[in-house]
């Protein structure tokens, strides 16, 4: 079957995908779906099964309250919520009525399984095969996120552990670890959310591999604009974009705050071993433990661009304002710097714009609304 033509094939419909198809509509393009002859086409092609992006697979506890930085997505305000409320509920509602409210017609779940040149010419197409059907895009717009892809570091001695291991995006509940020994890996926001929560109810060790650098003063504007500086050069030389965290240190949240209050926020060098029954730590003493939950962080989920061979013997993709240096018809948003949401909105936003500046489209530019210019 001959693959259906389109103008941009947005892949993933979390915080980034649903900002590129807002404005794709914005600046004229047309869901395919819906498309006349001589109308600009675009599709949004989603993995998951219903909206929320991964917002749906957070742990149920995660409340409105203590998520990490929201934004909304543009155009549309999120709607007051209750903070007591499960994100895993009500950012997933938000997401489905925002596209039904823009009529985006995503189209899930569909599993993108590889990204390729049409041929050899520059300027030419680019394949999107998906388990479903094939698509011909002039550009592709990749937003796929990182939540697929949780990052297990080895250790000498981890397939002989023989406790539980999970990652933080298996966790559900602390109640399973009532009465246990849990020791917590990693250094970022969603170890110590769940140093906090874990420890009311188990003996817990909390390790990272670097000592946490604390900072008092405010996440502001000018230390969210260095830790996108600092990123955004990494992803510009082809190195893996890394965390927000190891730019600008961490930053007192109230879990941080709650679990220093009760004496549980005490920092252990990272253990040299795994054992049956626990863990070896540097200085040569064990530390037994009943369960590992592996806090540390997700990877970018690219496999499916592998055909275009764009990855740098460094492991990063070269990424300069969201588009890849190396194949210009690609763009990678909520990657590296647009990681955030903000970030996410604003990079689906400029990916659209330097789109139709490629096709000629500058005089469809639109007026700037408030989310725009946020």
């Amino acid at each position: 079957m001959e693959p259906a033509a389109v103008d941009v094939v947005v892949i993933g419909a979390g915080q980034a995908g649903l900002s590129a198809g807002y404005h794709l509509q914005r600046r004229g393009f047309v869901p395919v779906g819906r498309a006349l002859p001589d109308d600009r086409t675009f599709v949004v092609l989603d993995a998951n099964d219903r909206p929320g992006g991964a917002w749906q697979h957070r742990w149920p506890s995660l409340r409105m309250a203590t998520v990490n930085g929201i934004h909304e997505l543009p155009g549309f305000a999120v709607p007051p919520a209750d903070p007591a409320a499960a994100s895993r509920d009500a950012l997933p509602a938000y997401f489905a009525e925002y596209e039904q409210r823009f009529e985006l017609e995503v189209r899930r779940p569909v599993s993108v399984r590889a990204v390729r040149r049409a041929d050899d010419d520059p300027r030419g197409r680019l394949l999107v095969e998906t388990d479903l059907e094939s698509w011909s895009a002039r550009h592709v717009i990749n937003a796929t996120g990182t939540w697929t892809r949780p990052f297990w570091p080895r250790y000498p001695g981890r397939e002989r552990f023989a406790g539980r291991q999970l990652h933080a995006a298996d966790y559900t509940s602390a109640d399973e670890f009532a009465g246990q020994r849990v020791v917590i890996v990693g250094a970022g926001v969603s170890a110590v959310q769940l140093l906090d929560e874990i420890s009311r109810v188990a003996d817990t060790l909390w390790v990272t591999r670097r000592e946490p650098q604390w900072i008092d003063h405010e996440f502001d504007v000018p230390a969210r604009v260095a830790a996108i500086a600092g990123v955004e050069d990494r992803v510009r030389r082809g190195l893996p974009p890394g965390s927000v965290i190891s730019v600008t240190g961490m930053h007192w949240s109230p879990w941080a705050r709650a679990a220093q209050a009760r004496g549980v926020l005490v920092r252990h060098p990272m253990f040299t071993a795994i054992e049956p029954e626990g863990v070896r730590m540097p200085d040569g003493s064990f530390e037994p433990a009943d369960a590992i939950l592996w806090a540390t962080g997700f990877r970018p989920a690219l496999g499916h661009l592998a055909p275009l061979h764009l990855r740098t013997p460094d492991g990063g993709i070269r990424v300069a304002n969201g588009r890849s240096i190396d194949e210009p018809r690609l763009f990678l948003i909520g990657y590296g710097p647009s990681q955030s949401t903000v970030g996410a909105n604003r990079a689906g936003r400029d990916a659209v714009r330097a789109i139709a500046a490629a096709d000629g489209a500058a005089a469809l530019e639109p007026p700037v609304e408030a989310s725009d210019a946020a």
